[in-house]
């Protein structure tokens, strides 16, 4: 049975509140409650095993970095860095997330409601039988997967706070030489990096997005029906070696 520990995080400087939260693991708590969080950063960093975590405010940066394994829901917004070189594991955030979301992840899935900022899942990489996932159900800003190297991005620009805006910004893909971008709706060529292209899905990407999707909206409590409702496309790179051409062989 679960042991269940509520910590008030409130007026916490960040490095007593995460020693509390290790402290509370050491004990036996399996399932815990921060409330009043209020920018602490690191929380359930470098965590590992069969963990809950239900964050009740705004975390500070580098949320769930190096973790392996626990399941995060925030119950608000998140700042950047979140998810940074994590290598299993689930994090749900239910409002909007910062720049550089998943840096260099190479396992476990993080869901965004909301929009997110620059370099989302930047150099994420699939390392062994682990395939990272981002889903962002808003916009993303610039260089949404750049240098990516494995995993799946997942961008549906529904649940936007910015409905003017394009879908994703500048340069989406620049550099990625692995894993893959599908992408709701249809992206501007101009937004797309150089060497790129929108693509048509086949039948194993449909199945792949579908079982996504399912997950996602079940943990966020949206219709999956509406979300699957449109076309998709798919930007994959071209060469695994983007770059190649740059430099002058030795």
């Amino acid at each position: 049975m679960a042991k269940k520990v509520t910590i008030d995080a409130g007026g916490i400087y960040y490095r007593q509140l995460n020693e509390q939260i290790r402290e509370a693991v050491a004990a036996g708590a399996t399932d815990i409650v921060l409330q009043n969080v209020n920018g602490q950063r690191y929380i359930a960093g470098a965590m590992v095993g069969d963990l809950t975590f239900e964050v009740q405010g705004v975390p500070g940066q580098d949320l769930c970095s190096f973790m392996r394994g626990p399941k995060v829901r925030v119950k608000a917004n998140v700042q950047d860095g979140v998810g940074n070189t994590m290598d299993d594991g689930t994090i749900i955030i239910e409002g909007l997330a910062g720049d550089v979301v998943g840096y260099a992840m190479r396992g476990g899935k993080i869901f965004i409601k909301g929009d997110v900022g620059y370099r989302v899942g930047i150099h994420m990489k699939a390392y062994m039988e682990k395939l990272p996932t981002i889903v962002i159900g808003g916009k993303a800003g610039d260089f949404l997967g750049e240098y990516m190297a494995g995993g799946i991005l997942l961008l549906l620009g529904m649940y936007s706070d910015k409905p003017s805006e394009p879908i994703a910004g500048r340069s989406l893909g620049t550099g990625m030489h692995g894993g893959v971008i599908y992408v709701r709706g249809e992206v501007p060529k101009e937004q797309i990096g150089p060497g790129l292209s929108a693509q048509p899905l086949d039948d194993s990407d449909k199945a792949v997005i579908k079982g996504i999707v399912m997950e996602y909206a079940k943990e966020l409590g949206l219709d999956a029906k509406e979300i699957l409702a449109a076309d998709f496309v798919k930007i994959k790179p071209f060469s695994h070696r983007p770059y190649g051409n740059l430099y002058v062989p030795a």
